[in-house]
């Protein structure tokens, strides 16, 4: 991808923001912790003795486990300034000498070579320079749950290419971008009526057809039925035999664009098309919806596709886990799933131009709430509510009550694994801003026992919960608000050890008592190019332990 020209505080913010989660890949996977100098070694000079800077001056050092040279950082949840032990003292890494050494150590410590993931590293990072551009020539939105879906610069803290867009041109993904707060209109397609494949029933039939009139959208002609198509994907897919003979022949047809925009969420393939607002609680709006696409381009570990293996066993998912969320509701829980309803596609492409439908918000959005994405929460944002709560402490076992017991609830009680991340919850709070309803989505990640051993499920909720989402909220909370910090785990091991007796469910005492959580090495899996869906752990300090 093309550079981006930027005055040096820009270049700095967008080093500082890529660097963040690739150094913490890197001393998480790839590094062993140096204890504090406190006698000679390698002190302040940086030399290849066995200790370093303290961290009463805000730095750590790291022994990199591939060739054993020391690397140090500004200590905290977001690493940055490295800076490499050398015979004459520590020298300052730029970004592209920063992705230089972590390709030289990963060869060395796993002896395997990869000359794709240092490009999409320095894509990824020339992705957040055109970002911070545009986000500067564009307001934020009005809307609060869009504003923090649309908050996420730096994106996973604990990937090595959070924003890599497949390396092409910025004009190409920028209009499609949530980062730089696009909004834009969906292209219509009609498909042959023959020639239409999906599932899901007369809801989300409806739901689709639906579309050209909430978006102000043609309708197609007698014989074909309606396909929204994501113009980006639609622009990677085009000249592809399939989709190009289907136009040709007259199976597929171009119909135009919408005159309403649709927002791009976090995901990027995933749109908001609002309808009667947020939230109100009173059934669902015309309009209101989510719609998820297939996206041909790799963003963190995976090509973002509607896979077949994964849309024919949709609907078998969401049904048990519209269950599970039936009964919390009927016990007096607000907690409430976003059910993906069913999908719509072309049989000749059915990957390729697969539409996805979800419930949008307003028929689960408890009234008077707002719902806003937990990720950016963790990463922060202007108004963020942890960062302004006048009592931190009570909003985060509010936060706990909301989040943790449904999970557990669908573990116990269905057999459910909700991948239970940052990205696939939203949390609605009050004109207070304390967390009052947990919303969770994306049926495409969720895991049925015993489909998956239990172990293996309960690992895979515990990284997802745990490890991906509350230490990163909890991270948040104790930066911005430091007096509460000593309570906030003291606090999630309770709500555990609650919601685990209320359940019955004897993998929490074994957690909270645990030494370490398994925490997934995105970078080591990129690395050694594991397919996407592939999840391997290493081990973690356990904050929830006493």
């Amino acid at each position: 991808m093309e550079s981006v020209d930027l005055n040096a505080t820009e270049n700095a913010a967008a080093d500082a923001y890529a660097a963040a989660p690739l150094l913490n890949c890197l001393l998480r996977e790839a590094a062993e912790p140096v204890p504090p100098a406190g006698s000679a070694g390698a002190g302040g000079s940086g030399g290849s003795g066995g200790s370093a800077d303290s961290e009463e001056d805000g730095w750590c050092a790291y022994r990199l486990s591939g060739s054993g040279r020391l690397l140090r950082v500004r200590a905290g949840r977001r690493p940055g300034r490295p800076e490499l032990g050398t015979g004459a003292g520590w020298h300052p890494l730029t970004h592209a000498e920063l992705v230089k050494l972590v390709a030289d150590e990963l060869r060395q410590y796993t002896g395997v070579s990869n000359d794709e993931l240092p490009v999409e590293i320095a894509d990824s990072r020339e992705t957040i320079a055109a970002l911070l551009a545009a986000r500067a020539a564009v307001p934020p939105p009005a809307d609060p749950y869009v504003r923090s879906e649309q908050s996420l610069v730096m994106g996973h803290p604990h990937h090595p290419a959070p924003k890599a867009r497949g390396g092409g041109p910025a004009n190409g993904w920028l209009p499609y971008a949530p980062e730089a707060r696009a909004r834009f209109p969906l292209a219509f397609l009609g498909v042959r009526e023959d020639q239409v494949a999906g599932e899901g029933g007369p809801a989300a039939e409806a739901a689709v057809d639906s579309l050209a009139e909430a978006l102000g959208g043609p309708r197609p002609p007698a014989g074909y039925r309606l396909l929204p198509a994501h113009p980006w994907q639609l622009d990677l897919v085009a000249g592809r035999p399939a989709v190009r003979e289907a136009f040709a022949d007259g199976r597929l047809l171009s119909l135009g664009t919408g005159r309403v925009p649709v927002w791009p969420t976090a995901s990027i393939r995933t749109l908001y098309v609002p309808g009667g607002g947020s939230g109100g609680g009173g059934g669902a709006a015309a309009g209101d919806l989510f719609v998820k696409f297939s996206l041909d381009v790799r963003i963190t570990n995976d090509v973002r596709r509607l896979w077949r293996h994964d849309l024919l066993k949709l609907r078998r998912t969401d049904v048990a886990v519209e269950a599970g969320f039936a009964e919390l509701r009927r016990s007096g829980s607000r907690a409430a799933w976003l059910s993906d309803r069913g999908y719509r596609t072309a049989s000749f492409a059915f990957e390729e131009l697969a539409v996805l439908v979800r419930d949008g918000l307003a028929a689960h959005v408890e009234p008077g709430l707002t719902p806003l994405l937990a990720a950016a929460l963790a990463e922060g944002y202007p108004d963020s509510p942890p960062a302004a709560a006048p009592d931190p402490a009570a909003w985060w076992r509010a936060y706990l009550r909301q989040v943790v017991p449904p999970v557990l609830h669908l573990f116990a009680r269905h057999g459910v694994v909700l991948e239970a991340h940052l990205q696939n919850t939203l949390v609605a709070v009050d004109d207070r801003g304390m967390p009052a309803q947990a919303l969770f989505r994306d049926a495409e990640g969720v895991k049925l026992l015993p489909d998956l051993d239990r172990e293996a499920g309960w690992q895979r909720l515990v990284y997802c919960l745990v490890v991906n989402h509350l230490t990163e909220v909890a991270g948040a909370l104790a930066e911005s608000r430091p007096e509460v910090a000593g309570e906030l785990w003291p606090a999630a091991r309770e709500e555990f050890l609650r919601a685990g007796e209320a359940h019955d469910l004897p993998e929490v005492a074994a957690l909270v008592a645990a030494p370490t959580l398994p925490a997934k090495t995105n970078l080591l899996l990129r690395w050694t190019r594991a397919d996407g869906a592939d999840s391997r752990y290493l081990p973690l300090p356990n904050p929830l332990r006493r």
